[in-house]
């Protein structure tokens, strides 16, 4: 296979030399730029990005899970020539981490999707395009080619060829499809914060809108009078689409008899990579393999699905194991360079982050999206070092502790 490079702002994906605005340079870590999303998004509109599902358990679990794995660094190594580029179905990306799909974000940023897309394509890092964009998928290829697009599966298979044609159609080449939402989950969370789709209007974002201006005139009135009221628009076989559900709970008509075959189905008709997210148990990923996708990614949608599911770090050795050389990858919970660094030791080959880089697009656009690419890259760099590791390929087990025991 052919190895391609997509354009990076500086050689190996560094950041530039221009100057940040004075705002975004206070933001040191990715949990800085949710602080200030918190202050500058309406609260319906934050809640909805943070929440996940009834307890928040798998949320919060996703974040302790790093906490059991210690760094073992080995010393008076020659790092000098640090790279963490990584190849992955061919292509070459600057860092071995990519920006996670994100339902709705064009209500957190203007024209969130293609900020978050282009940022990315610059940075040199894969995008994952959200089945529940706002934004018809074709605008957001031709803004950023390389990004690739995240199907939920519709509930029949006429439907589902006509989706994946429409993807293959557009100039996608990498088909994600998520298939951990048999039923939609019980987002008691976005009821408590007033969040619903469509976005209605309503005395609670009413009033957040105008405590919030830069979020009501450079988001959500700049959006109604450029391209009307944002709906979902990548769910269906052509693009303009009506609105799926007047509710917080979206369509998930027939979803629950969703199988293997449907992804047999779909490996016939779709010539590049095809990759399953949303697994969790080694069995699955054994079965996506036989099924020919190139890889999977091993998440618990943010712990927006069921909660007390298994974090995916803790999933991931077992997922790996079964996988044999498909390509494992990894989501949620991700914070920290170190935490990237974790997940390939424990045998992921990439891993993808979504939260932050939402807050991130909402505080800055696609400048706030460029920074936060930036710090999370500068730590991978710092820990490598500090690891006594060159590449991200040297980085293994045998450089963690866990509870008494090297590695997993």
């Amino acid at each position: 296979m052919t190895t391609t490079a997509l354009p990076a702002a500086a050689p190996d994906g560094a950041a530039t030399n221009q100057p940040l605005p004075r705002a975004l340079a206070r933001l040191l870590s990715l949990d800085d730029f949710e602080a200030a999303a918190r202050r500058r998004l309406p609260r319906p509109i934050f809640g909805y990005v943070a929440g996940a599902a009834e307890d928040n358990h798998s949320l919060r679990d996703n974040r302790q899970a790093f906490s059991q794995y210690a760094f073992t660094p080995r010393v008076l190594v020659d790092v000098s020539r640090r790279t963490q580029q990584t190849e992955l179905f061919g292509r070459r990306y600057a860092s071995p981490f990519g920006i996670a799909p994100m339902g709705i974000s064009a209500l957190s940023a203007y024209r969130g999707d293609v900020v978050l897309a282009r940022a990315a394509r610059e940075q040199n890092i894969p995008a994952i395009l959200s089945g529940t964009s706002l934004i018809p998928l074709e605008d957001v290829i031709q803004e950023a080619p390389g990004t690739w697009f995240q199907a939920y599966l519709p509930g029949d298979p006429a439907k589902i060829d006509a989706l994946v044609k429409r993807a293959r159609r557009a100039g996608y080449e990498t088909l994600v499809l998520t298939v951990d939402i048999p039923v939609s989950a019980n987002r008691e969370n976005n009821v408590r914060t007033g969040f619903s789709t469509p976005l209605k209007p309503g005395l609670r974002l009413a009033w957040d809108g105008l405590t919030r201006p830069r979020w009501l005139a450079g988001t959500f009135l700049r959006t109604l009078l450029a391209h009307g009221m944002p709906h979902f628009e990548n769910s269906f076989a052509t693009r303009g689409a009506p609105i799926v559900s007047a509710s917080v709970l979206r369509d998930f008509t027939a979803r629950d008899h969703l199988s293997w075959e449907h992804v047999a189905r779909i490996r016939k008709q779709w010539p590049g990579p095809l990759i399953i997210k949303g697994i969790l148990h080694p069995q699955d990923a054994a079965l996506a393999r036989q099924h020919g996708a190139d890889g999977v990614i091993v998440s618990n949608h943010g712990g927006r699905q069921l909660d007390g599911a298994i974090s995916p770090l803790r999933a991931l050795p077992g997922v790996v194991a079964a996988a044999g050389d498909m390509t494992v990858m990894m989501d949620s919970g991700v914070r920290r360079g170190g935490d990237v660094l974790k997940a390939l030791a424990l045998g992921a080959r990439f891993v993808f982050v979504g939260r932050p880089f939402n807050y991130a697009a909402a505080v800055g656009g696609q400048a706030g999206v460029a920074h936060a690419i930036s710090l999370l890259r500068a730590e991978v760099d710092r820990n490598m070092a500090m690891l006594g590791i060159s590449s991200v390929q040297e980085m293994d087990a045998s450089l963690l502790w866990r509870d008494g025991a090297r590695g997993a």
